[in-house]
């Protein structure tokens, strides 16, 4: 699944129990400029949706693709699936990542999506959005695709590139 000239794109979307600024979800969101900053600093890294951006791309606003004020969104750039699984679940953030059900309500669907993008290229929330619905009606695919799935086309490969 992954070539030369390829990097990932990873969105994240989940809607907070509270507004920002409620004691509820306080100790989240105090905490995502410092898991921010690591992000930033981790192996792979390539780019991020910065949080103070007010345009997600082509001049669209920001409220005009996600209008819901309790929506947390996350988007990022990694050059490897497994640079970005680091970070996801062995830093702090996994710490948070473990204790989600404490600052988000349950998804009815995908709360995050992986794909392949070129390299160089930054993608928009809504072609994230678009891989999601995708990942949602069809399930893992090259085209949209979750860790596990990647996890297990990187064994399917190993396997046959064993001798």
């Amino acid at each position: 699944m992954m070539q030369g000239g390829h990097h990932i794109a990873h969105l994240n979307i989940a809607r907070l129990r509270a507004l920002p600024g409620d004691a509820l979800v306080a100790e989240f969101v105090n905490a995502v400029p410092k898991v921010n900053a690591l992000a930033e600093r981790s192996r792979g890294f390539v780019w991020r949706w910065q949080d103070g951006a007010t345009r997600v791309a082509d001049d669209v606003p920001f409220e005009a693709v996600l209008p819901d004020p309790l929506l947390a969104v996350s988007l990022s750039v990694w050059e490897r699936v497994e640079d970005l699984s680091h970070f996801v679940h062995q830093t702090l953030h996994g710490g948070f990542l473990r204790r989600k059900d404490q600052w988000f309500e349950p998804a009815d669907g995908p709360a995050y999506v992986i794909w392949l993008i070129d390299t160089g290229q930054i993608p928009t929330v809504a072609q994230g959005q678009e891989r999601m619905a995708h990942l949602a009606l069809n399930g893992a695919t090259d085209h949209a695709f979750t860790f596990a799935y990647h996890r297990k086309s990187a064994e399917k490969r190993d396997r046959y590139e064993q001798p």
